[in-house]
């Protein structure tokens, strides 16, 4: 997608081995990359979430076994890596789908080969994931082209919360995807953008990535949306999910769930993108079996802006001793989801709905 102009995307091999990737957490107000040449260096930028969304942090995890063989190709090497990339983020399951592939195939191949196979299927893996994100946005324009004819004469208004678009994948990302290519299609449209507290993926991100599309979006609290679905002003919800159970239970950046609640009690659609990878085939129970990561307290006790001198500053918003929670997803059960949209198509959140659009899968 772009910045200024200019065509990127979240992740790519350098010509001397390494892998670059956007820092995303220098953006809004900075623009950087970060160099990553070994194995420590990919576990650190997935657990300090320089990259970060389902989709990105499983092709980050591919191209750090990738670094991790070209330093050892031993089995005992790659099984190491396998478990320290994997504990990097335990919620999504995008990143052991994306080692598991990476292993198998790793461990059937001699290890003088194994570096340049490693690097290879990083790769597919990249590219499979973009033309996957850009299916994601076919079916889900679709929806969004529906909206637009029950409600001719003005924008479509959409709610989306978190950030998933091509910042959390490698291109044009899950729940944005639709968004792009509706916007490319032609379609009136306008992006309500939660903040996403407490690290504002919503506000420094998906603005961010709207605004470089061109796209009419307004940033709000996080408790506003349920008022803007009372007063008729929003007629879609799109959301992300880092891991959906075989039944369609969602798992997504904390907060989708009161979200998903409001939509089902204002009858305002909630459609779930999300590509294959990230469905759990093995768990059924989303709120019961699904492991929801608590990340530090200091998320939520303090935060980082842009000062009226041009310097990214961090600040205490809550007293000192006061402590602080910190749970980073929730779950949104199967019957609040209207549908879910995958690569394959829009379906059902059911067991048999993702069977009848994965039947290889299942």
């Amino acid at each position: 997608m772009r910045i200024d102009s200019r065509h990127y995307r979240t992740i790519w091999e350098n010509a001397d081995g390494s892998v670059e990737a956007i820092d995303q957490t220098s953006l809004p107000h900075r623009f950087e990359t970060k160099r990553l040449a070994s194995l420590d260096d990919a576990v650190a930028a997935i657990a300090t979430m320089v990259v970060r969304g389902a989709p990105l942090i499983g092709v980050t995890g591919a191209y750090g076994l990738a670094l991790a063989a070209a330093a050892d190709p031993g089995d005992e090497a790659i099984e190491e890596a396998h478990s320290r990339l994997a504990a990097a983020r335990p919620t999504a399951v995008n990143l052991r789908w994306a080692l598991d592939r990476m292993r198998r195939l790793l461990l059937s191949a001699a290890p003088s080969d194994r570096r340049a196979l490693a690097f290879a299927e990083a790769a597919a893996i990249a590219d499979d994931d973009a033309l996957c994100c850009e299916s994601i946005g076919d079916h889900g324009a679709a929806l969004i082209c529906a909206a637009a004819a029950e409600h001719p004469g003005r924008p479509v208004n959409i709610l989306t919360h978190c950030n998933a678009g091509w910042l959390a994948a490698v291109d044009w990302g899950t729940a944005l995807a639709p968004i792009y290519k509706a916007a490319r299609d032609g379609i009136d449209l306008h992006v309500w953008v939660d903040e996403t507290r407490p690290r504002n993926q919503g506000a420094s991100l998906t603005a961010f990535e709207l605004s470089g599309e061109g796209i009419p979006h307004t940033v709000i609290a996080d408790n506003t949306g349920g008022h803007l679905m009372q007063h008729g002003l929003v007629d879609l919800c799109i959301v992300g999910s880092d891991r959906t159970t075989r039944i369609g239970d969602v798992c997504n950046k904390i907060g989708t769930y009161l979200k998903a609640l409001a939509a089902h009690d204002n009858g305002v659609p909630f459609y779930v993108a999300l590509p294959s990878s990230t469905i759990d085939w093995a768990m059924r129970d989303g709120v019961a079996e699904i492991p929801i990561e608590q990340r530090d307290a200091s998320e939520v006790t303090h935060i980082s802006g842009l000062a009226d001198n041009g310097a990214v500053t961090r600040v205490r918003v809550t007293p000192k001793g006061s402590p602080a929670a910190n749970y980073a997803f929730d779950v949104t059960p199967a019957r609040l989801v209207g549908a879910l949209i995958s690569e394959r198509g829009v379906c059902a959140a059911s067991e048999a709905g993702l069977r009848g659009l994965f039947p290889d899968l299942a």
